[in-house]
């Protein structure tokens, strides 16, 4: 603090200062002596005291004026020290003096502490309003901000919102603050937001997570995270996380790829058809000579050999069919993002078998598939990834007689907890240039029209969706390789002895690489009752034909007709429901059997010949204990019986 003294005598100015010293809050003050006029604005803060001389009111009044454009007056107390009457005083009062007392003065002890108090009010009001200030100045910046943000304290709670949070949760601030997600949205997707930010709070790493997000209306967005930690000024930690809805985006994404898959679909017609068609043709053939053969009065005994090889014929062509069709519906089914165990060696077959025409006629093909554990991915996905990354190898090769031509695959396992999948070609190459983008979306060297340039940009992201990597080493005039790395499922590297796929509902094993047939053993099994529900006759005609001699097996129509002989008391070791029906459904029909028979549940099982909503899917995981695709054979209906059985 200081103290300035203009124009007083020697002898006041001591008493002056001396006042000061005996008092805690001058005893450190700073005194300065002037003897007349300050520059405007010097002095800015303390003690102004000025001594009136008796000279012209005037003069001494224009005086005070200049003393009081020297200081800061909100910061500063201004004394005059004069014997004028107060009439007089007034007149220095309204010069700008805020005291007028007279000469040596007392209190100067008071004053200075009163002039501390006004300062630290006066401070505290200025720091308020600076606060005020600088919140409305942040609010207004994060109000700006199109993504929803949000502040959470260490509780999880909500303590600062933004405008488009607001808007994104449908709530005002008033609502959401000081509350928390399992206030506004499902406490399963409330648990998974709170383990998620006590992961950022607890290692104080940034994270970006994908969630789902239900609002008050039911309504569930996909929204992308990210998340950091910051502590207060008290040492409290906070989370703030910036939300963007990516819902559309993932829809057209799926799209996306939904229409790559079908391009290269397209790519693969003529294979697919021939693929179709060749079987199809003696099946039909053997079909038109059974049924001239069997229209005659009487067959031969010399017959029944060439019989059963027309027919065993027409079986196994059907099959072919059955394969190729249901690795169609596989590959073009709508995407999903549902990540679960996949068995590898099951979806290179699959693709291979949908370009093998493709293969036949431009290269020769070298397979090396060695036993994997299965990987943790999406089998659709996979898939376009595996039939893209070999059209890309056919396409790279050059005209040239197919024998000269070579696309190997490799099945491997990589490092402990990953396999390998390698896509390699003697084609043109890659120069490095290329090299550079071949995985940028919309990058193609191929003439327009034909390539849409994404993908290798969509298989590059479907391959980190999953969790892995794609690498490729090339040299011009050499060939190319794509190696695809995915982490094992954890199940199976727990457990490498395990089987490295799901037991097949179909028992027909096809050898992509050699077109061997090798058919498993027909299980020998006890004579068991099985309900069989579906709204086609011929189908409960044909399946008991197929397995009357090892099924006792009691066809009905629909859901409720089966219901209401088990009402009656009749008892079945399996049953077998289709999924789709009209009236009452397979799904509702296990609903009701949980409650009436909840033990038979679990020797259920659904069949379906391809319609499939999302709710039927999520039921048959949730519900069954299994899912039969028609159309099956004997060997593959048995297997399925069997697993409801145990």
């Amino acid at each position: 603090m200081h103290a300035t003294l203009v124009a007083v005598p020697f002898a006041v100015a001591e008493e002056i200062e001396q006042g000061l010293r005996a008092s805690d809050a001058g005893r450190t003050c700073h005194v300065l002596r002037v003897s007349d006029a300050l520059a405007p604005g010097s002095v800015t803060e303390g003690l102004l005291v000025a001594w009136d001389d008796g000279g012209p009111l005037e003069e001494v009044a224009a005086w005070c004026r200049r003393l009081d454009e020297s200081r800061e007056p909100s910061r500063t107390q201004f004394v005059v020290l004069t014997p004028r009457p107060p009439a007089q005083a007034e007149a220095l009062a309204l010069a700008g003096a805020d005291e007028c007392v007279a000469p040596p003065g007392s209190s100067w002890g008071a004053r200075l502490v009163a002039l501390q108090r006004r300062l630290q009010v006066e401070r505290a009001a200025v720091d308020a309003q600076a606060m005020r200030r600088t919140a409305d100045f942040l609010r207004s910046a994060l109000d700006a901000v199109p993504d929803p943000i949000l502040i959470k304290d260490r509780q999880h709670r909500f303590v600062a919102v933004n405008s488009a949070f607001c808007e994104f949760m449908g709530s005002t601030p008033g609502e959401l603050l000081g509350r928390s997600d399992y206030d506004f949205v499902p406490s399963q997707e409330a648990d998974v937001f709170w383990r998620k930010d006590e992961q950022v709070f607890r290692s104080g790493h940034a994270d970006e997570n994908e969630e789902t997000h239900t609002n008050r209306a039911g309504q569930t967005r996909i929204i992308r995270t990210k998340k950091g930690t910051f502590t207060g000024a008290d040492g409290e930690g906070f989370l703030v996380g910036v939300i963007r809805d990516v819902t559309d985006r993932k829809r057209l994404e799926s799209q996306l790829m939904v229409a790559e898959r079908m391009a290269s679909v397209g790519t693969l017609a003529a294979g697919v058809a021939h693929e179709i068609n060749n079987p199809l043709a003696y099946v039909c053939s053997n079909l038109s000579f059974l049924k001239d053969r069997l229209s005659q009065a009487a067959l031969s005994p010399d017959t029944l050999p060439e019989l059963r090889e027309v027919v065993a014929e027409a079986e196994e062509g059907a099959g072919r069919v059955v394969s190729i069709v249901r690795d169609l519906r596989t590959f073009a089914r709508a995407d999903e993002d549902r990540l679960a165990p996949v068995d590898v060696s099951r979806v290179v077959d699959s693709a291979l078998r949908l370009v093998r025409n493709e293969l036949s006629h431009r290269a020769r093909l070298v397979c090396t598939l060695h036993p994997v554990p299965r990987v943790h991915g999406n089998d659709v996905r996979l898939s376009q990834v595996v039939v893209n990354l070999l059209v890309n190898a056919l396409q790279a090769l050059p005209e040239r007689p197919a024998e000269e031509n070579e696309v190997r695959v490799s099945l491997r396992p990589g490092r402990p907890g990953q396999v390998e999948l390698e896509v390699a070609d003697n084609g043109h190459g890659i120069s490095p240039e290329v090299q550079r983008r071949i995985f940028d979306p919309f990058f193609t060297t191929k003439p327009v029209g034909e390539g849409t340039g994404l993908g290798l940009s969509i298989c590059l992201t479907l391959v980190q969706a999953m969790g892995g990597r794609i690498d490729v080493s090339s040299t011009p005039g050499r060939g190319s390789s794509f190696r695809v790395v995915l982490p094992a499922s954890v199940a199976d590297v727990a457990a490498p002895g395990a089987s490295t796929g799901a037991t097949p509902v179909m028992s027909t094993v096809t050898n992509t690489v050699t077109g061997a047939r090798q058919r498993a053993p027909r299980p020998v099994m006890p004579r068991r009752r099985l309900l069989l529900i579906d709204d086609e006759p011929s189908v409960g005609s044909s399946v008991s034909r197929l397995v009357r001699d090892v099924y006792e097996v009691r066809a009905v129509q629909g859901a409720r007709e089966a219901l209401q002989l088990l009402s009656d008391g009749e008892r079945f070791d399996a049953i077998l429901c289709d999924l789709m029906m009209p009236g009452m459904s397979g799904m509702d029909f296990v609903v009701e059997l949980e409650r009436m028979a909840p033990d038979l549940v679990l020797r259920t099982g659904l069949m379906t010949g391809g319609a499939f909503t999302p709710q039927a899917r999520e039921f048959v995981g949730r519900h069954s204990r299994g899912l039969l695709e028609k159309p099956f054979e004997r060997e593959g209906l048995c297997t399925f019986v069997e697993h409801l059985l145990q």
